[in-house]
């Protein structure tokens, strides 16, 4: 009789298989931004295919990613969405943990929105004004670096009104954070001559000054549901709030978005790169999950068809801001093949 030795890492992979095999409806999990996308697709599938309605969890794309990486099989997720491109961080963690095959699906873009209840004035804001507003260290007149003492947005600009700075805002697992950091944070922030000289000779001080939110109680960690952030809004005239163009588009009798840099956050300024807080939107896909979870494939088609993430598709409906054309069947190439992630 010959003997076989199953190590435990094979063990672990049968099984993980079986479970993926057992499992018969998608799982995915990420961005808060990207989950109204999402949940509307995986509505629209359910109601139209003979595969079930897809399980979609909003966790933030940091907390979705960290699930997505962490292993294969039925007791992790098929998709994760993200309101940021995966870090390489990330994709070295799906690989120790035997994730290495990644599909990238553009879906679009976003804008993030500063926006408050229209009870009140709207706010017209610079990117320096949102850097003083929120750093933790800011310069004083003599350009020496001191704990924010800003309270009031008149304190920034006398043009601003005079009310309390209070802005609610996702957390560090929030793709929308890292993004408003990176478009909003750092700008703002360079536009101080000693502070932009900083990011070639002392890179790590340039980012702990202009990425690093105060904790004084100006700046708010509201979760992951933007939703929340809205009715909070609608209860507090004074207080701001930061999440994506979606929201503020599915609820625009209630809130108005802030000018930055003299744009209005609106579709048309949103999509032609106008509006200075765009960004791009993601889904990830686990490939090996593809063919054991049943339709996977088939909820990618419709994602990526013109119905859903088209000029008139449904999805811009709902707020999402359409590639161009040409972008877009690149993209949707890209799905049907799985192309793997390129870093």
């Amino acid at each position: 009789m010959l003997k076989k030795t199953i190590t435990l890492a094979a063990l672990a992979m049968i099984a993980a298989t079986g479970a993926a095999e057992a499992r018969d409806q998608i799982r995915i999990v990420g961005s808060s931004t990207v989950f109204p996308f999402s949940t509307t697709v995986a509505e629209r599938f359910g109601k139209t295919t003979s595969f079930k309605t897809p399980v979609v969890e909003s966790t933030g794309s940091g907390g979705g990613l960290k699930l997505f990486c962490a292993g294969a099989g039925a007791d992790t997720p098929d998709i994760a969405n993200s309101s940021r491109r995966i870090k390489a961080s990330e994709v070295e963690t799906c690989a120790r943990n035997g994730v290495t095959g990644i599909a990238e699906v553009k879906i679009g873009y976003d804008g993030i929105v500063v926006a408050n209840s229209r009870k009140a004035p709207q706010y017209d804001l610079s990117l320096r004004d949102l850097y003083l507003a929120l750093a933790r260290t800011v310069p004083d007149a003599q350009g020496n670096l001191v704990a924010n003492p800003y309270k009031t947005w008149k304190d920034i600009d006398p043009a601003l009104p005079a009310v309390k700075i209070e802005v609610m805002g996702p957390p560090p697992t929030s793709g929308t954070r890292d993004a408003f950091v990176e478009l909003a944070m750092d700008v703002g922030c360079e536009s101080f001559e000693q502070i932009a000289a900083l990011k070639k000779t002392d890179p790590g001080k340039f980012k702990e000054v202009c990425q690093t939110i105060r904790e004084d109680g100006a700046y708010v960690e509201a979760g992951e549901n933007d939703n929340l952030i809205v009715q909070k809004l609608e209860a507090n005239a004074d207080a701001l709030g930061i999440f994506g163009y979606s929201f503020l588009e599915e609820n625009s009798d209630k809130i108005q978005g802030s000018i930055v840099s003299g744009a209005e956050p609106e579709f048309e300024l949103i999509a032609d790169g106008k509006y200075p807080l765009a960004r791009p939107l993601y889904f990830y896909v686990k490939t090996a999950h593809v063919g054991s979870i049943p339709g996977i494939a088939e909820f990618l088609a419709e994602f990526a068809s013109d119905k859903a993430w088209g000029e008139d598709g449904y999805l811009a409906d709902k707020g999402l801001i359409p590639m161009p054309d040409a972008e877009r069947a690149e993209w949707a190439a890209k799905a049907k093949a799985l192309a793997p992630l390129e870093m």
